[in-house]
């Protein structure tokens, strides 16, 4: 990676990660030219052995050009993403942040996996949603949940176009563009529901 990408990106990151959470929407149209400067000089491609593992954890919504409610990145509100690709699967899950954020979520959980691409870069994922739902508190060993199937009637996909260790960009197949950075202080089987039988 160049010293101007490295710049790029260290740059991009500071302004994601400045609190309170939502403050980069202040910076938006600075966010688009640096993720598209960094889709140039190191776009992501998923065939490479080493993207299974970075994608594997969880990752916060830092910045979104959706103006859909459920897409919002507020000071009161994680946008997270658990993604286990080593096991096709995801989810999203929507929290008040804080002390409260345990106590209920809305969550959607999906099957994921890799399309395979006739030619570099590999980047398109599809999605094909399960359930969602409320997810409560944990009592006991037991997480309160009522969850539903989700019929969807084609998969939806996404492109995942810059991918490391810290930070994802991601463009949707609505044209939404998307800004995560990893949440280092969860733990991604904390979070993720039970499997279906």
């Amino acid at each position: 990676m160049s010293q101007a990408s490295e710049q790029q990106r260290l740059e991009l990151l500071e302004l994601l990660q400045q609190e309170p959470r939502g403050s980069a929407n202040r910076q938006g149209d600075r966010i688009k030219a640096l993720i598209s400067a960094l889709e140039q000089t190191q776009p992501a491609d998923l065939s490479r052995p080493e993207a299974l593992q970075q994608q594997e954890g969880v990752w916060e919504l830092r910045w979104s050009s959706s103006s859909e409610p459920y897409l919002a990145v507020a000071p009161w509100l994680e946008n997270l993403q658990c993604l286990a690709p080593s096991q096709g699967r995801g989810m999203n899950l929507l929290r008040l942040s804080g002390s409260l954020s345990s106590l209920a979520g809305i969550a959607v959980e999906a099957s994921i996996a890799v399309v395979e691409a006739e030619r570099t870069p590999c980047q398109r994922v599809e999605v094909r949603f399960r359930r969602g739902g409320w997810l409560g508190p944990t009592v006991g060993a037991n997480r309160l949940q009522w969850l539903r199937s989700v019929n969807q009637s084609f998969p939806a996909w996404l492109d995942i176009t810059v991918l490391d260790a810290n930070l994802r960009v991601c463009r949707g197949n609505a044209g939404t563009l998307f800004a995560l950075t990893r949440r280092q202080d969860l733990n991604l089987a904390d979070l993720l529901l039970t499997p279906q039988n």
